[in-house]
């Protein structure tokens, strides 16, 4: 299993996401917003094991359809999922491959969809 980028401005929602994904089995690394995100992936280091990019549909300074565009163009291989509270918006990342969308905020939500979408990455990679 790889690393999951998680980029969230929020510690507490941060910290409670990151414990999940670490009880799962999960490496996780941390950064705060988008702009220390793609700092982040500039790293090789950083991202040869990285699997999954978290990220939530409002970040702070771009969009999420703006970043996440700016990822794929970065990074077009990694999955992305962004957690959203509101529902339809699907449709603004149209366009942009690798993403999946979920409302999932509950400890009991989370981690089901990111293991289903590790082990769609693991069976690509094999």
């Amino acid at each position: 299993m790889g690393t999951i980028l998680l980029v969230d401005d929020n510690p507490l929602r941060a910290s409670l996401r990151k414990s999940i994904l670490e009880r799962g089995g999960a490496g996780v690394a941390r950064t705060s917003d988008a702009a220390e995100a793609l700092c982040y992936i500039e790293v090789p280091s950083q991202t040869q094991k990285l699997s999954l990019i978290i990220t939530g549909h409002t970040t702070a300074g771009i969009s999420g359809p703006e970043f996440v565009a700016e990822l794929r163009m970065r990074m077009p291989r990694v999955a992305v999922l962004v957690l959203s509270s509101v529902g339809n918006v699907e449709s603004q990342y149209e366009g942009i491959s690798g993403v999946t969308h979920s409302q999932a905020n509950s400890p009991d939500e989370l981690w089901p969809v990111v293991n289903q979408i590790l082990q769609r990455v693991e069976k690509q990679s094999a």
